[in-house]
C-alpha cells in the first residue's frame, strides 16, 4: 500500500497550502493523423549498427499501435525483421526504394533522404 502511494504522488515531497491539489502528469493522447497528413522520411542507416545497413522511417505522428502496426506490415512486406518505437521504425535491410512504393500505395506523404 505505501508503495503505491509514493509512486502515485512521485516528487510531492510536502506541501503546507490547505488549498494544494496535486495534479499529475498524465501523458497526452496524440491522435494519429490519416496517412495523406503523414510527412514520412525514407532514409538508410549503418552507423552503430556494426556496418549493417537499416532502412529508417521517421515522422510517424500518432499513437503507439498504429506504429506498431505499420511497421509490422512493413515487415511482413519486405521478409526481414525490425522494430518501431517512438515515431520511427527500423527495418533490417536495404528496402529503401521497396518501403518508399509501398507507402505510396497506402496513401502516405513519403519523400526519400540521402543518397
Amino acid at each position: 500500500m505505501v508503495k503505491q502511494k509514493k509512486q502515485r504522488f512521485e516528487g510531492v515531497v510536502y506541501s503546507t497550502d490547505s488549498n494544494f491539489d496535486y495534479e499529475s502528469e498524465e501523458e497526452e493522447i496524440i491522435e494519429t493523423l490519416p496517412p495523406r497528413q503523414q510527412k514520412l522520411k525514407v532514409l538508410l542507416d549503418k552507423k552503430a549498427r556494426k556496418g549493417k545497413v537499416v532502412t529508417i522511417i521517421d515522422g510517424f505522428v500518432g499513437q503507439d499501435e498504429d506504429l506498431q502496426n505499420l511497421a509490422k506490415t512493413l515487415k511482413q512486406k519486405c521478409g526481414v525483421g525490425g522494430s518501431a518505437k517512438d515515431g520511427e521504425i527500423l527495418i533490417q535491410g536495404d528496402f529503401k526504394q521497396k518501403i518508399f512504393e509501398l507507402l505510396k500505395s497506402l496513401d502516405y506523404q513519403v519523400k526519400l533522404v540521402g543518397g
